[in-house]
């Protein structure tokens, strides 16, 4: 079994409280000592009581999912053979309503372009790599969020 940590703090640093007039910023410290500012998301809390500079959960949500499918798809490349040079994907979550009435990412996709050294697979052999990646992925495997990869070849 692992276990990961994660810290967030926030201080109110004097602002008024009980009217929701307050930042949301505040900041993230993994386990590593990566320290990542945060805040909520613009769309959900208006400026300037969000800071749309920091990343926000529903972008982190979107950003793991697509980190832990890229992790596991070179980690199968590699094992088939494959050459990877670069793997770039813009990734993109949807807000909506649930049938509980309740706000929700409903579904995350993904659009890795990914370029290959060597010998070239073919787009069969690629999409069976997403898929691989998308079958063992943690973070995929944890939401009942729709997450789909939908692969942009040049």
């Amino acid at each position: 079994m692992a276990v990961y940590t994660a810290r967030c703090s926030w201080q109110r640093n004097g602002q008024r409280f009980t009217d929701n007039a307050y930042s949301r910023r505040h900041q993230l410290v993994f386990d590593g000592g990566v320290v990542l500012p945060a805040s909520s998301s613009p769309h959900v809390v208006r400026v300037p009581f969000s800071d749309p500079q920091a990343a926000d959960p529903e972008e982190m949500l979107v950003a793991s999912v697509s980190s832990c499918h890229m992790l596991w798809f070179l980690s199968q490349a590699a094992e088939q053979g494959w050459l990877v040079d670069d793997y770039d994907d813009a990734a993109e979550g949807v807000m909506t309503k649930s049938p509980e009435d309740k706000l929700w990412v409903s579904c995350i996709t993904l659009r890795p372009t990914v370029l290959f050294g060597g010998k070239q697979p073919d787009e069969a052999a690629v999409h069976a790599l997403h898929h691989a990646a998308h079958e063992a992925c943690f973070i995929a495997n944890s939401l009942r969020t729709e997450i789909r990869c939908e692969p942009v070849f040049a």
